[in-house]
């Protein structure tokens, strides 16, 4: 079964807590990335930057991302090499952006969606491959492409 990261701030923590429980049932190996008790002063980027770490370094085949809105978190992923993340809010993105854009870092609004929609967008996207099409390897090449060219600017 795939091993999934899931991460979250105080806005997502609710929403994370509920989707990891129902993922283990499920059979998914669930690596937590925090945070561990709720805490109204903690930051996304605390937990979001190692989980998208893991992701990128294979140690987790995709990750869950939350916090209020779900930008922050998709902000945050984002800025990790090897990283393609998004705030999805409807299922058609959660599977098209596997697909086609091999999205591996699913990012969700704990404070605006809700569990049941949430929990489909989940599935949609764990159960989502990625096509391997030529036009989609030649746009990820592109990305990739970028990230290499911004790690040597440093």
């Amino acid at each position: 079964m795939m091993r999934v990261g899931v991460a979250a701030d105080h806005g997502g923590f609710d929403l994370k807590e509920k989707l990891a429980a129902d993922l283990r049932k499920l059979g998914y190996e669930i690596e937590d990335f925090g945070a561990r008790e709720f805490d109204a002063t903690d930051d996304y980027p605390d937990f979001v930057i190692p989980l998208a770490q893991a992701v990128a370094a294979r140690e987790v085949e995709r990750g869950i991302a939350v916090c209020g809105s779900g930008v922050g978190a998709a902000i945050a992923a984002n800025k990790i090499p090897g990283v393609r993340a998004a705030l999805i809010t409807e299922c058609y993105s959660a599977r098209q952006g596997v697909e086609h854009d091999d999205l591996n870092v699913l990012c969700l609004g704990g404070l605006v969606v809700g569990y049941a929609l949430a929990r489909d967008l989940v599935q949609t996207f764990l159960n989502a491959c990625f096509t391997g099409e030529e036009r989609h390897l030649r746009r990820l090449n592109e990305i990739m492409r970028l990230e290499r060219l911004e790690e040597q600017s440093w």
